[in-house]
């Protein structure tokens, strides 16, 4: 098929590669001309990982081509997504300012013949965006053409194998011709028997909402009942096996930290507050479950104040981790964010490491940069030495099983504020470590203290 993807995001460029990789012709177009001529040589504006041979394999195959030329993409593509930004107003609604102008620029370059048009929203959209999309391209051709909604469900890190291999497909259409073409787009993908899930277009605008909600709702459930087994003395790592060893509940997203972050929950969370709100519907479920987030981001920069104290002057904290989670540089909405410039702002000086965020580091933390607060290091051991504390934030694989003696060493107390609960408390105290982490006691070894958590 002739697929024309516009916006070489995550989301765009993700797709665009994979369509190309199982044998469909793909154009991806973008007005960014500096990115276009990067991807046109190869290079990947994004860290994702398995992304780059696909991008390479595909471009010297020639089943995939990058375009400035947005008019010409949406005018030859068979197929064309939608696929560009819908960053949060300051209501939290979805800006749908690009969505709706690449639906002018398809319905003024419809063909005049051909095959009926298939446009299909794979950006994350409210419900009622594709009934926007077809009237605005209805206001400038008379041409049947069909418009459909397809979330995606990929996750940073594994994106190409959740697109490759998807648990399911999920396509609001408005047609049976527009059912029968993603059939047979989506074919070679769930091969292994996973389904494609046809509904109607404001169920699956609906759906991706939804879906992202609940994995937020889970994060925030189990961060409120850490904060339970903290103040009782349980451990909600064995609270979590017991709740998700029964069926209807599972295992995934119960596990406690510092709160979620990235380009989606976050935004996704807002906006399905917004539209609940104008729906009429109370959304109180989800406003508390931002509210938790908010908060949970906080939770080691507490936790650090109560050993400290308020006043952080003097004091060198070692960071292992920035991004807001392993296998993505995607810092937007980190937890490191919130804690990095807390510290900061509390006199202390930060030296942090990230396996491949510290490019978007360099960007969120300019000014503590510039001004020595903050300092990146290449290696993970690096930036250790004479610090008093390290805090963990991104449980990257590197930091899972780490050589405890060098850590000691180098730190100038062997204290660790863990806030991905990457180790066993008793195996930390059998370390030598004082080591806090999130839903379970503190450990010291004998004759230190352990800083009190009433109140927090």
């Amino acid at each position: 098929m002739k697929v024309t993807v516009v916006g070489t995001g995550y989301v765009g460029l993700v797709a665009g590669v994979c369509l190309a990789e199982t044998g469909n012709d793909v154009v991806c177009a973008d007005v960014d001309a500096g990115k276009i001529a990067r991807l046109n040589a190869g290079e990947i504006p994004i860290y994702e990982p398995g992304l780059e041979p696909l991008v390479e394999r595909n471009l010297s195959e020639a089943r995939i081509r990058f375009t400035t030329d947005v008019a010409a993409a949406v005018a030859w593509g068979e197929i064309v997504f939608i696929a560009v930004g819908t960053p949060p107003g300051e209501d939290g609604s979805a800006d749908l300012q690009h969505v709706l102008a690449v639906a002018e620029t398809i319905g003024r370059n419809m063909p005049s013949d051909g095959p009926e048009k298939v446009v299909i929203t794979k950006s994350t959209v409210p419900v009622g965006t594709a009934a926007k999309v077809r009237h605005v391209i209805r206001r400038h051709t008379a041409r049947r053409f069909h418009v459909c909604s397809n979330p995606e469900f990929l996750k940073e890190g594994a994106a190409i194998q959740d697109f490759m291999k998807p648990d399911r497909v999920i396509v609001g259409v408005d047609s049976e011709y527009a059912r029968e073409r993603l059939a047979e787009l989506y074919a070679p993908f769930v091969r292994t028997g996973n389904p494609i899930l046809f509904m109607d277009v404001a169920s699956a605008e609906i759906t991706k909402y939804a879906a992202n909600a609940m994995l937020a709702t889970r994060i925030s459930f189990m961060n409120t009942i850490a904060g339970l087994c903290e103040m009782v003395g349980a451990d909600v790592e064995q609270v979590r096996q017991g709740i998700g060893s029964d069926e209807r509940i599972g295992h995934s997203f119960l596990f406690a930290g510092i709160g979620y972050g990235g380009s989606c929950f976050p935004k996704d969370v807002k906006a399905l507050v917004h539209t609940l709100r104008e729906i009429g519907v109370d959304p109180a479920i989800l406003e508390g479950v931002e509210q938790i987030n908010r908060a949970q981001k906080r939770v080691l920069l507490e936790r650090v104040v109560a050993r400290y104290g308020h006043d952080l002057s003097g004091l060198t904290f070692a960071v292992w981790g920035l991004s807001f989670k392993p296998e993505t540089d995607d810092m937007r909405e980190a937890p490191s964010l919130t804690m990095v410039r807390g510290l900061v702002e509390r006199g202390a000086r930060v030296h942090a490491h990230d396996p491949a965020a510290a490019h978007q580091a360099e960007d969120y933390f300019a000014d503590l940069i510039a001004s020595g607060a903050l300092m990146l290091s290449d290696q993970n051991y690096g930036c250790l030495r004479d610090a008093d504390a390290l805090l963990i934030l991104t449980e990257w694989a590197p930091y899972r099983n780490p050589d405890f003696a060098r850590i000691r060493e180098l730190l100038r107390a062997a204290v660790i504020f863990d806030g991905r609960n990457l180790w066993d408390p008793e195996r930390m105290l059998q370390e030598g470590f004082s080591y806090v982490s999130v839903g379970r006691s503190a450990v010291a070894p004998r004759g230190v203290a352990v800083p009190s958590l009433a109140g927090l």
